[in-house]
């Protein structure tokens, strides 16, 4: 998903995830209504939030450490992988306080890859991340693709260069 600044990109994925009530319709994801279970659909929805603070006090391994206690399939062992191929090793057990705006954001993706969350939304994803960490990443959404037992939406200003998408909606 593409468009400018306020163009209702990050209130779509708001409405995705459930924490902006739409007027109408329903939403659903692997077999969970929001309406019914708000909780059960929670958890099969990631959604990474940069207008939102990390807790600044926990480091790295901490916070994924309460990310896992939300996501019923988060997959702890692909951490290690997620943050090696992030270069998030060095930084790992600093606390958030001293990472960087692009080290958090990188944070926030491993958080999003070991989720295992059905719907994964993407605000921004490679906002602040430098080009290896950005081809890093584009990588990781590919393998993620092939796997297509998730699906993932990306909001930002442009689609990604260099990463399939199945679809590009482009919001005026």
């Amino acid at each position: 998903m593409q468009g400018e600044e306020s163009s209702g990109k990050t209130s779509l994925l708001r409405l995705l995830d459930g924490t902006l009530v739409a007027d109408g319709g329903s939403l659903q994801v692997a077999g969970v209504h929001w309406h019914q279970d708000p909780q059960r659909y929670r958890a099969q929805v990631f959604r990474t939030d940069p207008s939102s603070e990390l807790p600044l006090q926990l480091t790295a391994l901490q916070w994924l450490d309460e990310v896992r206690l939300r996501y019923p399939a988060f997959d702890a062992a692909g951490v290690a992988a997620w943050i090696e191929r992030l270069s998030l090793r060095e930084h790992q057990n600093k606390p958030m306080y001293m990472l960087s705006t692009g080290s958090r954001r990188k944070v926030w993706l491993v958080a999003a890859f070991a989720s295992g969350a059905a719907l994964t939304l993407l605000d921004q994803p490679f906002a602040a991340l430098d080009q290896a960490s950005i081809m890093a990443a584009c990588d990781l959404l590919r393998d993620a693709a092939r796997q297509g037992d998730r699906a993932w939406v990306i909001a930002d200003y442009a689609a990604p260069a260099g990463l399939a998408l199945a679809q590009t909606i482009t919001l005026d």
